[in-house]
């Protein structure tokens, strides 16, 4: 029990290294590099409040900083979701946007794209997060409404994978259609936003985000001895006393919530859900305990890295951070099944 207490304090220990390194790196290179006198200089006037700043220090207090902290939040969140969905549906393969959540903010926020002109439906800064985010909510009520069972009333784990995978094909058809008959700046937009975009970043929306994120993982938390319990079956989970259907509506909440407010502001960000538990169990075992809180420190670690690159790569123009995820993400996830043996 000791040898087991201290190596899960050297991993929270290695992780919060490790991010604290990459945020240090996503904070100083970009388009513009910033020498380290220029972040202590800006640091330093941020936290006096001091008015009089250079241009340097402008970038660093309204984009860098900002952006660099919206990578951690999402990316963390994003990896609590899929630590979630994964436990839920005891599939380690499972990504957090299975249930209709990131293909209806696709949808939502297709149709700002395209029809949001035409019905005058315009909120300023907030008004793509919101289409998203109520595309997300709508898209994710209607999986759990559609698989739930005449008698019981009930969704069970099969009907709520089989469902969200058909209101995900039909929303991705429905995002498809309208990248059809829109205009050329229109389906560039719905394109670039589909693979994800954080060069929106503001304090306003860190705010949100965290608050969503942090509140998110402690709720998630909370329900790590159920999830494991829940590993062994759900006949056992209930002799064990947990209440199924309550334990499923809450942890389908929580990553709704977590999973809407990240895509509605950056857009679709795939593989970090997905990819970031993996690794953690292979380092720390499966208790949800341990892996909730270690996963999310690591989808901060893989996205703020991936943002560097997409920065990076092409500067100063970037890429869009969905495709180095994918780049990135897909060798990573394929050698991940091949060594866990799920290819026959």
């Amino acid at each position: 029990m000791r040898l087991q207490n201290k190596l899960g304090r050297g991993i929270y220990l290695v992780l919060l290294i490790v991010l604290f390194a990459v945020l240090a790196l996503s904070i100083r290179y970009g388009a513009v590099g910033l020498s380290i006198d220029e972040i202590y200089s800006s640091l330093h006037k941020l936290l006096s409040g001091t008015a009089e700043r250079t241009l340097n220090e402008r970038i660093f207090i309204t984009i860098r900083l900002p952006r660099a902290l919206m990578c951690v939040l999402v990316g963390g969140g994003l990896a609590v979701g899929g630590t979630l969905m994964q436990a839920l549906f005891r599939n380690p393969i499972v990504e957090p946007g299975l249930i209709g959540t990131s293909s209806g903010a696709a949808f939502g926020s297709a149709l700002y794209f395209v029809l949001g002109a035409s019905f005058g439906f315009n909120a300023g800064q907030w008004t793509l997060p919101l289409a998203a985010g109520a595309g997300a909510i709508v898209a994710t009520t209607l999986v759990f409404t559609l698989s739930r069972s005449r008698g019981s009333g009930r969704s069970s784990v099969v009907a709520l994978l089989l469902t969200g995978l058909a209101v995900n094909a039909l929303l991705m058809s429905g995002v498809g259609f309208l990248s059809y008959i829109a205009r050329d700046p229109q389906a560039r937009s719905i394109t670039f936003w589909g693979l994800g975009n954080l060069s929106g970043a503001n304090w306003s929306s860190v705010q949100i985000v965290g608050a969503v994120s942090i509140l998110g993982t402690i709720a998630a938390s909370h329900y790590a001895k159920q999830l494991n319990a829940l590993m062994l079956g759900e006949d056992e989970a209930i002799f064990l006393g947990v209440r199924i259907g309550r334990l499923k509506l809450m942890v389908l909440l929580i990553n709704v919530a977590i999973i809407a407010t990240a895509t509605a502001f950056v857009g679709i960000i795939s593989f970090i859900g997905l990819i970031a538990p993996h690794l953690m169990r292979i380092v720390g075992g499966s208790d949800n305990r341990r892996l909730i809180p270690t996963s999310a420190l690591m989808g901060a670690i893989l996205l703020t890295l991936a943002d560097v690159v997409a920065r990076m790569a092409v500067r100063p123009a970037e890429l869009p951070i969905g495709i180095v995820t994918s780049v990135i993400g897909v060798p990573v996830f394929l050698f991940l099944l091949r060594s866990k043996n799920y290819f026959f």
